[in-house]
C-alpha cells in the first residue's frame, strides 16, 4: 500500500511541478516576469512559514551557520533561480516543455558543482562525459547557431540554463554548511528573502504594479504557482525525499517535462520539437551516466545482486 501511496505522490509532484512552467508561460501575458516571480514567493513563503511554525520547533534561524544557509538559499535558490527562469520563459522560443528540458539539467550540474566544491570526490572518465552529455542536451535543445548566437531564442534558453545553474550550485553549497534547521525552516525563510531580493530587482528593472493585469486568468496562475507548485509540491518533495531518498526523487526532474509538454499542448497550444526532445534524452543519458554508481546501488536493493552498470 504505502508503494502506491509513493508512486502516487511522485507522480502528483511532477504533474504539479512540470505544468507550473506552462502556468509561468500563462502568468507572464500578465505580470513583469521578476515582479510576478517576487508576488509567487511572497504567497508561498508566508505559506511555509505558517507552516513551519505549525510542525517545527525553530521557525527562526539562530546562528550564522543558519542565516549563511538562509542567506545561500534566497540569493540562488530562490532569486537567482526564479528570475532567470521567468525573464527566460517571456521568449516565445522558449515552450513550457523546453524550459522544463533545460531545468532537468539541474541534477546533472549538481553532479558536477559537489565534484568541485568537495575535493575528495573525483569524475571518473564516464563521469566526465556524462556531464559533457547534459551540457551537449542543452546545446542541441537551445538549437545553436554559430552563425547567429542571438537568434531562435538561443539567449533565452541560456538564462533557463543559468536558473537550472543557480539551483544546482544554490543546493550544493547548502550541503556544505552545518546546519540543524529544519528544512521547512529554511525553505520559509529562504522564500521571504528571495522574495524581496526579486522585488529590489524588480524595481531595479523599471517594473512597476501598473503592469500587472488583474483577471481571472492572472489571478489563476499566480495562484497555482504559489500554493499548488511551491507550498503544496515542496510538501510532497519533503515526504518523498524522506521516503525514497535523494536518488528516486531527483527522478522528478526527468518526469516533470512530460506533463510540461502536456500542460503546454492543452493550454497554449505549444508543440514540442524534435531538439526539445533530443535534448532531453541527452541530458538524461548524462545523468544516468554521472549518478550510475548511486543508481546500481539503488537497483541491487530494489531488485538483488543481478544487477551491475560498468564504472
Amino acid at each position: 500500500m504505502t508503494r502506491y501511496r509513493n508512486l502516487g505522490l511522485f507522480v502528483v509532484l511532477a504533474a504539479i511541478w512540470g505544468s507550473a512552467f506552462m502556468a509561468i508561460k500563462a502568468g507572464l501575458e500578465f505580470f513583469p516576469p521578476v515582479l510576478f516571480a517576487a508576488l509567487r514567493y511572497d504567497v508561498a513563503g508566508v505559506i511555509m512559514l505558517a507552516y513551519a511554525l505549525f510542525v517545527t520547533d525553530a521557525p527562526l534561524p539562530r546562528g550564522r551557520a543558519e542565516w549563511t544557509e538562509i542567506a545561500i538559499g534566497s540569493v540562488l535558490l530562490i532569486a537567482a533561480y526564479h528570475a532567470l527562469l521567468f525573464v527566460g520563459e517571456t521568449d516565445p522560443a522558449v515552450t513550457s516543455a523546453a524550459a522544463a528540458v533545460i531545468v532537468s539539467l539541474s541534477p546533472v550540474l549538481t553532479t558536477g558543482f559537489a565534484r568541485v566544491f568537495l575535493p575528495s570526490e573525483r569524475l571518473t572518465t564516464l563521469g566526465i562525459v556524462g556531464l559533457l552529455l547534459g551540457l551537449v542536451g542543452v546545446a542541441v535543445l537551445s538549437e545553436l547557431d554559430p552563425n547567429n548566437l542571438l537568434a531562435g531564442g538561443t539567449v533565452a534558453k541560456l538564462l533557463v540554463f543559468g536558473a537550472a545553474a543557480s539551483f544546482a550550485l544554490g543546493s550544493v553549497l547548502t550541503r556544505r554548511i552545518e546546519s540543524e534547521m529544519p528544512i521547512e525552516t529554511m525553505e520559509a525563510w529562504s522564500m521571504l528573502g528571495g522574495a524581496l531580493l526579486m522585488h529590489v530587482l524588480s524595481v531595479g528593472l523599471g517594473e512597476s504594479f501598473t503592469d500587472v493585469v488583474v483577471n481571472t486568468e492572472s489571478m489563476l496562475a499566480l495562484g497555482y504557482l504559489s500554493i499548488a507548485a511551491s507550498a503544496i509540491g515542496f510538501l510532497i518533495y519533503f515526504d518523498l525525499l524522506e521516503r525514497l531518498g535523494p536518488i528516486e526523487i531527483n527522478l522528478v526532474s526527468y518526469v516533470a517535462p512530460i506533463f510540461a509538454a502536456l500542460s503546454g499542448w492543452a493550454f497554449l497550444s505549444e508543440v514540442p520539437t524534435l531538439a526539445t526532445v533530443g535534448g532531453f534524452a541527452l541530458i538524461f543519458l548524462g545523468f544516468v551516466l554521472l549518478k550510475r554508481g548511486a543508481i546500481q546501488r539503488e537497483l541491487r536493493h530494489r531488485f538483488g545482486d543481478g544487477v551491475s552498470m560498468t564504472d
